[in-house]
């Protein structure tokens, strides 16, 4: 097995990036996703949100009110941390399942926003950062329905490009064309992934 550690940040189009490496035959394992299901209504994850933040976080429907939720956490460090305990053991835990049920020998992507963060680039036989310049990335964030000052918010409480770059393996710039970095997933696969030589 290889295992894939993929990360950026938010805005930067990791996304598409799992979504090419996916079409190449690799197994993707989202953190983003599982983030989503260990916070679904009825989980103990987010029975432990609502103790810590309270029932303003809940949408009228028992769903967690993500809106409400980022407004706490994005605009506080120490409330961010203990969103961060409560949900990062869950996501660990179940992409840990998620990895061995994948074939002995797949090609397993784990699609993590915050690998640097959370100092996971180790765990890793290589780490593929995907990076957009600033710019780029809160007018892709705007372009989704967010305020300008909240994108640049999430986007400062990030790891910064010099970290990542310290911690990859494989560096993609995505501030061009979509085509350009699907060519760039091409070489990456090919070098790094079938070992077809330059």
């Amino acid at each position: 097995m290889l295992r894939i550690g993929l990360t950026g940040g938010i805005g930067s189009g990791k996304s598409t990036v799992s979504a090419l490496l996916a079409e190449r035959g690799a197994v993707v394992v989202d953190a983003d996703r599982i983030a989503r299901e260990v916070l679904e209504p009825g989980t103990p994850g987010l029975a432990a949100v609502v103790t810590e933040f309270g029932p303003d976080v809940v949408a009228p429907d028992g769903s967690l009110d993500r809106a409400a939720l980022a407004a706490v956490v994005f605009s506080d460090d120490a409330a961010r941390r203990r969103l961060d305990a409560i949900v990062h053991p869950l996501v660990r835990r179940r992409t840990a399942e998620l990895v061995a049920a994948a074939p002995p020998d797949a090609v397993v992507v784990n699609d993590v926003p915050l690998l640097v963060e959370t100092g996971q680039a180790g765990s890793y036989d290589l780490v593929l950062v995907v990076e957009a310049d600033a710019q780029t990335r809160v007018a892709r964030l705007v372009g989704r329905g967010l305020a300008e000052v909240d994108a640049r918010a999430r986007i400062a409480a990030q790891a910064t490009d010099e970290q990542r770059r310290a911690a990859a393996d494989v560096v993609l710039d995505n501030s061009g064309t979509p085509q350009r970095l699907a060519e760039q997933v091409e070489e990456f696969w090919d070098r790094h992934v079938v070992g077809v030589p330059d």
